[in-house]
């Protein structure tokens, strides 16, 4: 795979492409609510998290096996989508980013909700979607040495993210009703999707739990014998 040669370069895209550049396409695609523009965002925003991930590949036959264990990550994700209620999607974004690198978990929580939602269904909403999946795992790998040894803390992640993603699709909600963002209508659908949020956040929790050991010593172990 291609390597970003230049440390400035690869330094300035792993922060510019998460927190700007993809947000920046996330508010152009909430102006763009007609016809199917959301889709050539959405692919866009897929390609920059492709870009971001190559940022943080320092050497090529690393960054091949790294994209080959997120790509099966990814699947899971995907796969995860389809059970009812409860699902593991962000669970499995959270250990991909912990033992692979932030930009891997973005990649991940991104990619899955973009491919996933050819069942589901693309919409003005997957911007969104992968902007809050893609920052879930990308967070979490930034704070990938407490949250791999602490279960409390792991826990608290996986909560934050519950409510931090409802949060942003709060908005997406509000933007759709209003045609603009309304303070007062936003307050009023945090409220009305607080279930859902509640729900959300325990199936974090849980599967975290679950998954923490048997996934986590899996991907370990991985790294280990690929040098990734």
């Amino acid at each position: 795979m291609m390597v970003i040669q230049s440390p400035r370069l690869r330094s300035f895209l792993r922060y510019a492409i998460p927190f700007a550049l993809i947000p920046a396409l996330v508010a152009v695609s909430a102006l763009l609510f007609e016809g199917q523009r959301y889709l050539i965002i959405s692919l866009g925003i897929a390609v920059l998290a492709l870009v971001l991930f190559t940022a943080g590949v320092e050497r090529r036959n690393i960054g091949s096996r790294r994209m080959v264990i997120t790509a099966i990550m990814t699947a899971l994700a995907v796969f995860g989508r389809f059970i009812p209620l409860f699902k593991p999607i962000t669970a499995i974004c959270v250990l991909t980013a912990i033992y692979l690198g932030a930009e891997a978990g973005f990649l991940c929580g991104s990619l899955s909700v973009l491919i996933s939602n050819i069942y589901f269904g693309q919409g003005p909403w997957t911007p969104f979607q992968m902007l809050g999946f893609g920052l879930i795992g990308l967070i979490a790998g930034y704070l990938s040495r407490p949250l791999m040894r602490s279960k409390l803390l792991l826990s608290l992640y996986g909560a934050l993210a519950g409510a931090g993603y409802s949060f942003i699709m709060d908005i997406w909600t509000v933007l759709w009703y209003a045609g603009r963002f309304d303070p007062a209508l936003y307050g009023t659908s945090i409220v009305s999707a607080l279930p859902f949020t509640l729900l959300y956040t325990v199936s974090n929790v849980i599967f975290l739990l679950l998954l923490r050991r048997p996934v986590g010593n899996k991907l370990r172990r991985i790294k280990l014998k690929y040098g990734v």
